[in-house]
């Protein structure tokens, strides 16, 4: 039997796809499905656990191309990273490879889906619907790898009611409700800097203990709140640095080339 993740399954949400994968896994391989829960390992290093998402997507890109099953070089190099540095990454999750033969692509990518907490729907709220914020309330991505989003939040009276992608803009006043009701779990800030520390402490006092900030600032939360920050600027500047010393490079090779040409 054949374990894939393509074709009338792309269209799934990912919880429902990741479900579907493990019902065809325990059918055909019971045994190998009583490896340690995510809650009995420990000690994964957060390096490791920042390359996972890179494995799980070049995963999905294999299993779209309907590939079953891939060698730690391949699937190193579909990521990335040296396949030494996948192997020792992945067994950080157990055994699920097999020499000569390599991982089973579906088995794998549930594996790691699993580990990232990605076999359920997280709530998501995103806050603050200027142009990143319509950006991402419009993004296919957010469903497909396991996030819904409930709720588009802004603090301005004149977006409240406007949709967008089909959900309508509420007001901060919200945020208690969401977290009660949808059980929001996930907050996205794609406000300006100057809001983004006041957003933040919203989200926290409402019970939200995992943020996604877009804002250019460092945000400052209680122990047990977890901050990823997404600084697109950062991202160019440090561009524009290898870009600087591609050119000085360019520039002494040309000089180089001139000094020996005399």
């Amino acid at each position: 039997m054949t374990l894939c993740i393509r074709s009338q399954k792309r269209n799934l949400p990912w919880a429902a796809r990741i479900s579907q994968v493990r019902t065809l896994w325990v059918e055909k391989e019971p045994e190998k499905t009583l490896s340690a829960e995510p809650s009995a390992r420990r000690g994964i290093p957060d390096a490791t656990v920042a390359r996972l998402p890179e494995y799980l997507r070049a995963l999905t890109g294999l299993a779209e191309r309907g590939i079953t099953s891939v060698s730690s070089e391949e699937l190193a190099t579909a990521a990335g990273v040296r396949s030494a540095k996948l192997r020792k990454d992945l067994s950080h999750l157990g055994s699920y490879g097999v020499r000569g033969v390599g991982y089973e692509v579906d088995h794998l990518a549930y594996q790691i889906s699993r580990e990232l907490g990605l076999t359920q729907d997280w709530p998501v709220a995103i806050v603050g619907m200027g142009n990143l914020g319509h950006a991402l309330a419009a993004y296919s991505g957010f469903a497909t790898r396991g996030f819904r989003v409930v709720a588009l939040l802004d603090q301005d009276p004149a977006l409240h009611g406007q949709e967008i992608a089909g959900i309508a803009v509420q007001p901060m006043d919200a945020l208690d409700s969401l977290v009660n009701d949808e059980g929001l779990a996930i907050g996205v800030i794609a406000t300006p800097a100057a809001s983004a520390q006041g957003v933040c402490d919203q989200l926290v006092k409402a019970g939200v203990r995992s943020i996604l900030n877009f804002a250019p600032c460092v945000l400052v939360v209680p122990e047990g709140v977890d901050v990823r920050k997404v600084d697109l600027s950062t991202e160019l500047q440090i561009l524009a640095f290898h870009e600087q010393r591609k050119a000085l490079a360019a520039q002494g090779a040309l000089d180089v080339a001139a000094v020996v040409s005399r």
